[in-house]
């Protein structure tokens, strides 16, 4: 059998066709706009998602290893947190507000201050964070009240194609626990937070496992891409759970970090368990059971603005070939360029360049950029360690992990071994693992991840450069509390 992967990212939807042994046959790409209406605002059209999804499907089974007999089931990871509101027709009533919009600051500070961090915490495991989707509930029905009184359907991103597909209104429950509605221990939702949000239980899709079932292609679906039967399309996974999935993630204690335009830390737990002052995420994983995650909203995109914006230039080998990584860099860089959510949940928050000398280089700005990111990411995997989680590897994913001196930066940064993966698919990988999972190509979504995910290279940390790094780090831990309220 075969089986097919997306993954519906900010900027574009990738598509994948899967071997039922995990080898990928052949991918496409297919791009939409991102809209940025007012500054820090986030929005896309769903139906651009939609319209980019069936038009990849169909070059997808157009290439020559695509056997349309063959195809089992569909499964989709997708860009967490963003809100699409349809009417009683089905329409779209608005823009979707993504995981990357600001506008919430209001209606956050009152889910944090006037609900309280206790009680949110109590209600869903988690505290209000700006990119989240209850804050912009919120901010619709203050703002926009006519639009609000029109809603019927609220779901996320993925769940939008899922119901288009299928007319299935479903959603798992790794993606559901980023929308501050859910009770992530119990995966149900939160009576308590849909009143607090004015909305009610059937305005919600029905929360399923990622690896179940939601419903099967439309038959005028099927018939546009020349398809015939049953083709299963699964509740898929929130884009970090899927790509946790697709490097084999689910192992309790195992740790993935994905560098893209945002930054994961993602740790696979059997058991609910809430960090310190709710500084990380944790979430439904879509093995079934748990994960934490601390997740930074600039990460491979501050080397692209440092990088193409400021040093107009697109040679990022070569703007790297002087970097030595051993940790005696005296610049600092704060990768806040977009403010922050692990663990600082800060969205007025700033980034900034210090330590500067007239004799400061071009490679050593460079080599801060790639430092300030990693040390972001050891904000939360610390986080994760004060748990009592014991972390020894992860696996590196992203666009950022094609960097070979970020590769060492981080592996020394962060005191762990880091593992470079054979296939590098991300989302879609682990959405054709979790249709797999679902039509019974595999028994368990563990069974799959480990016939499925095979590591090329590790890069192991070196205990010198790791005691530099690690006094450097208490330095740059500093640099946000002195900062606050100043940038």
């Amino acid at each position: 059998m075969q089986y097919i992967g997306i993954d519906l990212g900010t900027s574009s939807v990738k598509l994948l066709l899967m071997q039922a042994d995990g080898v990928v046959l052949s991918s496409v790409s297919k791009e939409y706009p991102v809209c940025f209406p007012k500054p820090g605002w986030s929005e896309q059209n769903p139906q651009d998602w939609l319209r980019q999804t069936l038009v990849g499907l169909g070059e997808l089974l157009a290439t020559e290893h695509a056997n349309k007999s063959l195809i089992g089931g569909i499964g989709i990871g997708g860009q967490m947190h963003g809100l699409v509101a349809l009417d009683q027709n089905d329409q779209v009533i608005r823009p979707a507000i993504l995981w990357n919009d600001g506008r919430t600051e209001q209606e956050t500070e009152f889910l944090n201050t006037q609900i309280g961090i206790k009680q949110l915490s109590a209600y869903t495991g988690n505290i209000a964070f700006a990119g989240f989707t209850a804050p912009k509930i919120l901010w619709m029905k203050k703002h926009e009240p006519e639009r609000f009184e029109a809603v019927r359907k609220i779901m996320l991103p993925k769940d939008y194609l899922v119901y288009m597909l299928t007319g299935a209104f479903t959603t798992d429950v790794s993606d559901a626990s980023g929308m501050l509605l859910l009770d992530v221990k119990n995966r149900r939702w939160s009576d308590k937070m849909l009143e607090i949000c004015g909305i009610h239980k059937e305005m919600l899709p029905e929360v399923r496992e990622s690896y179940d079932i939601s419903g099967y292609l439309k038959t005028e679906i099927l018939e546009s891409l020349g398809l015939r039967g049953r083709i299963a399309v699964v509740a898929g996974a929130g884009d970090n759970a899927a790509a946790a999935i697709g490097t084999g993630t689910v192992e309790n204690g195992s740790c993935n970090i994905s560098i893209g335009t945002s930054g994961t830390v993602f740790i696979a737990s059997d058991t609910f368990r809430i960090g310190e002052n709710n500084a990380i995420h944790v979430f439904g994983h879509a093995n079934g059971r748990y994960h934490l995650m601390g997740c930074m909203l600039s990460a491979a995109s501050c080397l692209k603005w440092w990088q193409e914006d400021v040093l107009n230039t697109k040679d990022y080998q070569g703007e790297q070939k002087e970097i030595k990584g051993l940790g005696d860099n005296p610049v600092y860089f704060l990768p806040y360029l977009m403010g922050e959510r692990s663990p600082h949940n800060d969205p007025n928050i700033r980034g900034a360049f210090l330590g500067l000398r007239m004799d400061t280089t071009r490679a050593q700005m460079m080599e801060a950029v790639l430092e300030g990111v990693a040390f972001a990411l050891k904000d939360s995997l610390e986080i994760a360690r004060s748990l009592g989680i014991v972390i020894s590897k992860t696996k590196l994913c992203g666009g950022g992990a094609k960097s070979p001196v970020w590769q060492e930066i981080l592996a020394n940064i962060l005191d762990l071994n880091v593992e470079l993966l054979e296939a590098e698919e991300g989302p879609a990988l682990g959405g054709a693992i979790l249709a797999a999972v679902a039509c019974g190509e595999y028994a368990t979504v563990e069974d799959a991840a480990r016939a499925v995910v095979k590591v090329k290279k590790t890069i192991f940390p070196r205990k010198e450069l790791v005691d530099v790094y690690q006094k450097k780090y208490q330095a740059f831990r500093r640099l946000y509390p002195a900062l606050k309220g100043i940038l």
